[in-house]
């Protein structure tokens, strides 16, 4: 026994000292959680306590939204939340927490595994059983488990062993298995916006956990909207920004006092959401797409930029091109077609940053281009007779000839040679009548296709 330890026994007894002991060491536990959380990032010391608190999801969390009702009544069901980084989720999930009288539990699908699952869901099913207590599991990031990970969870999300909670940033219907999604309900938190960023950050700096109670904080509106738009609608980056800045900046007279340059060292590069694979990726895509097929050049640029700057590939960009100038733009222009395949080429021996010049010269080419979907409209229609058994024999006078025999079977008899004729064209029948399938437009290169066709019609 210790001298200290020896002074205490002789003082009280036994049961006496071990009450003291227990007392200590319970002070030396709250003393070091008062110290972590005096040391946490800004984002979780300032982090919403109560509903009313998470800005910017009024659409699932406003007065009479059935997940409001539902934490509000602690009956709450599996879940789904998805969002960007920063929209909430995570805090969301703290509230609900606080707010449940069942057992809460997390687990980080990147730290935690099966085994981890496992044992968390024996031990929600031993207090259901003896106990008769509720156990609500927080997965964050639940995208990152694999499908046999996620398929462990689902008999006990289905015979109530456990309440789910996953939090997601890429859209769970490409992320998480079909099963687990049928018995979740999911809720998309959306990305904040500068205003409310901006209103994040100026609570912060007025709330009593900020860390810096020694001294008083000033930042300038500039400063603020600077990190803000730099932040892109991310809070918990905002606010790391922001604390970066308050630890940085001496004080004079007691003030911190934030200007734009002091923010601009905080925050220097914009955060780009994508993730390559998921929404941001096909969204962009699409918008990319879009732009050109509206013939909006400068959109087209700006989103072919926002890919780039996200580190997509130049050989996806340059597929897209060449699909729409086929899709969009088709026989209005044919050169668009053949610009496209050359950027394409080009693209794939010479690389960024050249190639982003390239693309741009094709996009933009692509964009400004007059349009026709005719072709396209016209072997969707071609097929789709096909498929639904519209099938016509091939006539007499087109079947191959070039096997022995084949004059005896009658192939290819009466068939006319076009370039025997003047103009390059005799009327000639060639199983479907001309007009079903094809309709070109009146633009471009196209309509003198059409004025074409017409004019041989008129002819025969």
């Amino acid at each position: 026994m210790r001298t200290g330890q020896t002074a205490v026994a002789w003082l009280c007894p036994a049961w006496c000292f071990g009450t003291i002991m227990a007392m200590t060491e319970n002070l030396f536990e709250h003393a070091a959680a008062e110290r972590l959380r005096k040391e946490a990032p800004l984002a979780r010391r300032v982090a919403p306590r109560q509903l009313d608190e998470i800005i910017g999801q009024d659409h699932i969390l406003g007065p009479g939204k059935i997940l409001r009702r539902a934490i509000e009544a602690d009956r709450i069901t599996s879940i789904i939340l998805y969002g960007p980084p920063g929209s909430g989720k995570t805090a969301l999930a703290r509230i609900i927490a606080m707010h449940t009288q069942s057992v809460f539990d997390n687990l980080n699908a990147v730290t935690g595994g099966v085994k981890e699952l496992r044992e968390l869901i024996k031990k929600a099913k031993e207090r259901r059983i003896h106990e008769q207590r509720r156990t609500i599991v927080f997965i964050d990031e639940i995208h990152r488990f694999n499908r046999a990970q996620q398929d462990a969870l689902l008999p006990d999300v289905e015979n109530g062993n456990i309440i789910l909670i996953g939090a997601t940033t890429e859209n769970p219907y490409f992320s998480v298995v079909a099963p687990l999604l049928s018995r979740s309900q999911v809720f998309e938190l959306r990305r904040l916006d500068d205003a409310e960023v901006v209103g994040l950050m100026r609570r912060a700096l007025g709330h009593p956990d900020r860390g810096l109670d020694e001294y008083a904080v000033q930042a300038d509106d500039e400063a603020i909207e600077h990190i803000a738009r730099y932040a892109e609608g991310d809070a918990r980056r905002a606010l790391n920004a922001l604390e970066i800045g308050m630890l940085t900046t001496p004080p004079e007279d007691g003030v911190i006092h934030i200007t734009l340059d002091v923010a601009q060292e905080s925050i220097q590069r914009k955060m780009i959401h994508y993730d390559g694979t998921g929404d941001e990726h096909y969204d962009a895509a699409s918008a990319f797409i879009k732009s050109m097929r509206g013939t909006d050049p400068d959109a087209a640029l700006y989103w072919m930029a926002y890919m780039l700057e996200a580190g997509e590939e130049p050989r996806f960009i340059a597929r897209r091109i060449c699909i729409c100038a086929s899709e969009d733009v088709g026989n209005a222009d044919p050169q668009a077609l053949i610009l496209a395949t050359a950027a394409w080429q080009a693209c794939e021996f010479i690389g960024l940053p050249e190639a982003q010049i390239i693309l741009a010269q094709a996009a933009t080419y692509v964009a400004c281009a007059p349009k026709s979907n005719a072709a396209v409209v016209g072997i969707g229609e071609a097929r789709q007779a096909v498929q639904e058994g519209v099938t016509v024999a091939v006539p007499d006078h087109l079947r191959d000839t070039h096997y022995k025999g084949a004059g005896k079977l009658g192939r290819g008899q009466g068939y006319q040679y076009p370039h025997d004729f003047e103009g390059g064209h005799v009327p000639q029948h060639y199983g479907v009548a001309r007009g079903t399938y094809y309709h070109p437009v009146d633009r471009g290169k196209e309509a003198e296709f059409k004025h074409r066709l017409e004019a041989l019609d008129e002819g025969e």
